[in-house]
Order: structure tokens, then sequence, then C-alpha cells
């Protein structure tokens, strides 16, 4: 069975599960629905905010100090009449299944921030339309947090766009091609190449394939493999990297600033992740290569053909940018963009006010500090580059446009999977799933680690997002679950590890177009070829999952995984030598 015909199963088994899951959560709410919510006015102190209880001739409250909005209760009824109700769920169903049947995120995500406002709205036109733009997408782009990002995210692909134009990676790449001498080390250099290069997986797609590609043809590695172990060391790093704009994204979906802190505590349990770094390197070293990626392997070692015959970019002319480029063009703006995000975190965190690196560190603002480290290493990247006369100033300046341009994609995933989340929070979608998954949740608890994994995974396969699904599933797991409990860490994780298991095997995926566009491997090929691998590692880490909800402690759980995906790759190798 092709791709192509597996979709529509993918998708109706995906739609089913998640009715399932609903529907266990309504039979077992036991509890009715509240149409409360906290008073806006006094935030649910109950005081008058007017006067604070100073003033007895206070028109608002008299004297009495009690909030005249809520009447001192703390509470008012929710302008909403599907407030805390299973219609809350509504939008993210919406959502999901649009982009099942499309394939396509940005309007599936879109139509279901539409069915938020409409419900908040009680279907009134003029409410709805201001509930969507006002409350939700003007709302979501005003917060300094996210705009914090945003910003982050433009610095980045200028970034990129400067050292590809420098000549930097293209340095890189002739350094490589007289310093490795092996097949084997081609291998692992990329593999070290694509695990430096943590910041984004986009940065890693665009730096890896144009760097890696003339060593691994010297020492005749497939286009193929390669195209592999950059899209497996792009969002599978970028997931585990503190430092990164995935780190970034994941900590918007948190409240309280508590985001970064979150994304280091679930880190250990990010077994999809922690697995496929274990499992390329095994790969390489045992040279266990199975499936069709060992036909494509064969060709190029016993033929020199490291198309397989199929070439897409034959035609195509190499761009390495200023010839003049060195290999510090390269490894400069790197370092000083991971020297400055660190002390732009610790910075955000309170170091300099006397708090030790490591609170400093995980109590930090994932904006600020990514924001301010990210300008200052693009400043200091353009006093090197004129001071190296590598560039022009107006060649630099061109960059910024261009680095806008590339994270477009990344932009409007993000500002409408947070205006998502506006709409669902709007309505008490998290209050109702958290009350009725805590009343229901005892019987099968240990199994919802590898529950959200699963349903992670089958989402962005179906998407090919990772941030859309984080968008959708990680504001429903914080408000179902504890996060002062390992099980709610764990949870977190694997909702992260089924995003990036998903993004990794799908074809539509923009990591997925990208690492065959940055080895110049035919796409079909590469899907082809990488799908085995990465389904392969998302059963050890299934497993993991299952085990992870009768026996919460990572440094007794990693150990265990890393000697059974060694050992299943041990056990494939025999098989398939026979």
């Amino acid at each position: 069975m092709n791709l192509r015909n597996r979709r529509p199963l993918v998708s109706l088994l995906m739609v089913a599960m998640i009715l399932a899951v609903l529907t266990i959560a309504v039979m077992a709410a036991g509890q009715p629905a509240t149409n409360l919510i906290e008073c806006p006015d006094c935030g649910g102190s109950t005081a008058c905010m007017t006067c604070y209880g100073l003033d007895p001739s206070c028109a608002d409250c008299a004297g009495t100090n009690l909030c005249a909005t809520c009447g001192g209760m703390g509470q008012i009824d929710a302008p909403s009449n599907y407030y805390n109700t299973i219609w809350a769920l509504l939008p993210p169903i919406i959502a999901i299944t649009l982009a099942l049947i499309t394939k396509e995120v940005y309007s599936s995500l879109f139509i279901g921030i539409l069915a938020g406002g409409l419900l908040y709205s009680n279907f009134d036109f003029e409410g709805t339309v201001l509930h969507v733009f006002e409350d939700g997408i003007v709302a979501v782009l005003s917060s300094s947090y996210n705009v914090g990002i945003l910003v982050f995210l433009v610095i980045l692909g200028a970034m990129v766009s400067l050292m590809n134009k420098a000549g930097g990676s293209a340095a890189f790449g002739r350094w490589a091609q007289k310093s490795i001498k092996s097949r084997t080390g081609a291998q692992l250099a990329t593999i070290i190449l694509g695990v430096l290069i943590f910041i984004d997986d986009y940065f890693n797609c665009l730096t890896v394939g144009s760097v890696m590609r003339p060593v691994t043809d010297k020492h005749q590695v497939s286009r193929a493999k390669l195209s592999y172990l950059i899209d497996a060391t792009a969002a599978p790093v970028c997931i585990i990297a503190p430092i990164s704009s995935w780190a970034a994204a994941v900590s918007g979906f948190v409240e309280d600033g508590s985001g970064l802190s979150l994304f280091i505590r679930a880190i250990p349990y990010n077994f999809y992740a922690l697995l496929t770094i274990v499992m390329m390197v095994g790969l390489v070293v045992l040279k266990a290569d199975f499936g069709p990626m060992a036909r494509h392997e064969r060709n190029a070692i016993e033929r020199g053909d490291v198309f397989s015959g199929s070439n897409p970019y034959a035609t195509e002319k190499e761009l390495y940018g200023n010839p003049k480029g060195r290999v510090i063009d390269l490894v400069f703006p790197i370092a000083s963009l991971i020297v400055c995000c660190v002390i732009g975190m610790i910075y955000s965190g309170g170091f300099f006010s006397g708090k030790n690196f490591v609170d400093a560190f995980s109590g930090s603002d994932a904006s600020v500090g990514l924001l301010l480290g990210s300008a200052f290493a693009m400043v200091l990247t353009f006093v090197f580059y004129l001071c190296r006369r590598a560039m022009t100033f107006r060649d630099m300046m061109d960059c910024i446009p261009e680095g806008f341009k590339a994270m477009v994609p990344a932009i409007l995933i993000l500002t409408f999977a947070w205006s998502l989340k506006a709409m669902t929070d709007s309505l008490g979608a998290g209050v109702f799933v958290a009350t009725a998954v805590k009343s229901s949740a005892a019987g099968f608890q240990a199994l919802l680690p590898a529950i959200v994994f699963v349903i992670g995974a089958f989402l962005a396969f179906a998407t090919g997002t990772s941030w859309g699904t984080f968008g959708i599933l990680i504001p429903i797991t914080l408000d179902v679950f504890d996060l002062t409990t390992p099980m709610g860490i764990i949870c977190v994780s694997a909702c992260m590890a089924g995003a990036v298991c998903g993004d990794h095997c799908s074809p539509i995926s923009d990591t997925t177009i990208m690492a065959s566009a940055g080895a110049q491997c035919d796409h079909v090929n590469h899907v082809s070829t990488q799908l085995p691998y990465a389904i392969t590692a998302a059963a050890v880490s299934f497993v993991m999952y299952v085990l992870a909800g009768f026996l919460p402690n990572a440094w007794i759980l990693l150990p265990i995984g890393i000697v059974l995906m060694l050992g299943t790759l041990l056990v494939i190798k025999r098989v398939t030598a026979k």
C-alpha cells in the first residue's frame, strides 16, 4: 500500500481515536458543568478595584470594599452559553479534522478559530468578528512575549541568509572534504554538524545539506542517507535544545513564564528525539542499514550512484555564495548566536541580579532572552563581515527581508495556533477537559503517555507540522495534568515527542521537504527510505512511554531505551543479513 492510499485510513483512525478519548471523558465526567468565570474586574479577589476599601464615599462600592461587577462573589456568568461544555472542544476538533482531510494547516486552523468565535458570541455576527480578531489574532500579536518570539524567528532567518551569502557554508564544505577520510567519518561529521546547529530546524536543513553534500558524495554516501541524517538532526535535536526556536514556541503555550522550565524538565522523557539520535549513530557505526535505504547505500558503494538513478537536481548548479568565504564565516555567527542567546537567557532570569546560573536559566524568559541574544549576535555578525570585507553593507541589508520570507510559514502557524488557543481558553475547554479526565483517568492513567504520543504522532503526520500540533495538544495537556508530578511532565514530553515523530514521518512536512532539498535528493526516495527508520524509533519510543506510565523515572528509563534501541538494530541487521 503506497502513501497516498494510506492517507484516508490514517485520517479515519486519527479521528476515531480523538472521538473515543472525548467520549470516554464525557461519559466519565460525572460532574455538572459550571458557567461561571473569574470576574474580569477584580480578578477573583472580590475587592473593589477603584478605592481598595479606602474611600467610604466610593461610588462603586459605597465603602463596602466589594467589587461592583461580581458583588463580592469573585465570579460572574460566562458570556458564552457553551462555556465549560463539550462544545468548547469543537474548535480544535474542527481544526484537526479539516487538517486531516485537506492536508492544509493554515485554513484548517483559521476555520477552527472562526468556530471558536461563533460559539463564544452565541452565533452573533458582530461578536464573532470582534472576538476572532480583537480577542484572538490581534491579542496574541499584541503580547510582548509572542512578538519577541516572532522577531527572534525573523532574525534567525536573516542570520541564515547572511551566512549562506558570505560563503561560510561552502567554505566549511571545502575544509571537510580535505579533513574527513572515511565513509563512516563523513556520516558522523554530518550528524555532529546537525547536532551543533540546534538553534532551529530550518537553520539546520539550510546549512547542513549545502555543507556536507560534497563530502558525502566523495565518500559514496547515498543522497537518501544524507537527507535522512539531515532530517533526523533537525526537529529531533531542536526539540531537546533549550536554546532554540522550538523551545521558544513550546514555551509560548505555557502561562506564567514557566514554559522554559517545563521544556527543560521534559527533555529526559523525550524518548523519540533521544532514541532517534542513538539510532542514527548506531546505523552508521554498526552499518545496519535496512529496508529501501540499504538498496540506495549498496548502489552508492558498489556503483558510485548516490542518487540510485533519480536526480531531480541534475540541471541545477551549486550556489556557493562568496567564493572568498572562509570557515570562520560560518563558525563565528553560529558561536555568537549560541553565546549571546545563553547570556540573554540568564539575563532575563536574573543572573546579573544575584541568582545562580541554574536558577536563572530555568527561570528565564525565553522570549526576552532569545530576542536580545539573537539581536546582539546579528550586530556582531554585521561588524565581523564588514571587518572581513566578506559582504557589503547593502548586501547584508538585503539578507534581512530574505530571512523574513524564509520564516513566514513558521510565523503563520504560530499566530494561528496561538489564536486557536485563545479561542479554546475563552470557551473553558481546559476547565471542561481537566474536570472530565481527572475524574476518569484513574483506570488508564498509566497508559496516558503512550496515548498522547500516538495522538500527537498521527496528527503531525497528517498535517505535516509539529508546531500546529503543539498549538492544539499542549494547551489541553497542560490543563489536564498536574505539572508538579512526574506524570504531568511525561505527558507533556510525550506530546512533543509525538509531534516530532509525525513531522519526521510526514511526506508533507516542511522539514521533510527541506531535508530533501538540502541533500538534493528525490523527495519520494527520501520519504520511502526514512519511513522505516522513523517507524522503528517510534515503536521503541511507544514501548518506553508505556513503561514510563508505570515507572516514571528518566534515569532508569533512558538506559533501558538505549539498550532496547541498539538491540533492535542488531536484531534487524541479523535478520536482513540472512
